[in-house]
């Protein structure tokens, strides 16, 4: 199948509301084009090295997604371009990016990772820190937070997925309350997509469904 039919195929499965971020890590130019020339605009990277590159050599008006983990010392050099952060994990983060937002003469997007995974390696705010970091959030005039991102344990067990997806959705809603421009809630990627927008999310990560294997 080519990455044109894979696309339309998704799209026509989710909701209109539902933005699909395809994962173009480790993915060519030439791949990338080819889901470009078929109207889409809206791509994931997770390092921050091969997401400038692309940003270098790639149409300007694609909306370049930051989805893995970052490393602070990274931040300046996606902060002129990059559309939205989605793996936000620490306030020492948000506040090396507002810095380098404010450089910039920018705002940037940013979602709160929130650790709902029964693995340890996943990073991520647990439940609690999430209101300490609202509040500090005040003086940080050069980042915007759009909402949360999680990412389920890799198991097959659906239910733990479901009552993982569902804890970051409540979590959500609270939170949404008092916020605004509180409106994004990226979780759920190629294999647990379906009942992640079930459950609520607002945006998908897909790359395998999309592309194919990873190289």
């Amino acid at each position: 199948m080519k990455i044109k039919e894979n696309l339309s195929l998704i799209k026509s499965r989710i909701p209109e509301s539902v933005v699909l971020v395809a994962v173009s890590k480790t993915k060519s130019n030439k791949l990338i084009m080819e889901a470009y020339n078929s109207g889409h605009r809206v791509f994931g990277e997770n390092k921050v090295q091969e997401m400038v590159l692309k940003w270098e050599t790639l149409p300007k008006d694609i909306e370049w997604h930051m989805i893995g983990h970052v490393q602070r010392n990274k931040v300046k050099y996606m902060a002129p371009f990059v559309s939205l952060i989605h793996g936000v994990d620490s306030l020492k983060l948000l506040i090396e990016i507002n810095k380098q937002a404010k450089k910039n003469d920018r705002t940037i997007n940013c979602l709160l990772q929130v650790h709902i995974a029964k693995e340890e390696t996943k990073q991520g705010f647990n439940v609690i820190e999430l209101d300490l970091v609202f509040k500090k959030l005040q003086s940080l005039e050069n980042i915007q937070i759009k909402g949360l991102m999680g990412m389920a344990t890799f198991t097959n067990d659906s239910s733990l997925i479901e009552s993982e997806f569902k804890l970051l959705k409540s979590k959500f809603d609270v939170l949404k309350l008092n916020n605004k421009k509180f409106d994004v809630l990226s979780m759920g990627m190629s294999g647990d997509y379906k009942s992640a927008i079930i459950i609520g999310s607002t945006m998908i990560r897909v790359g395998s469904k999309i592309f194919g294997e990873r190289n």
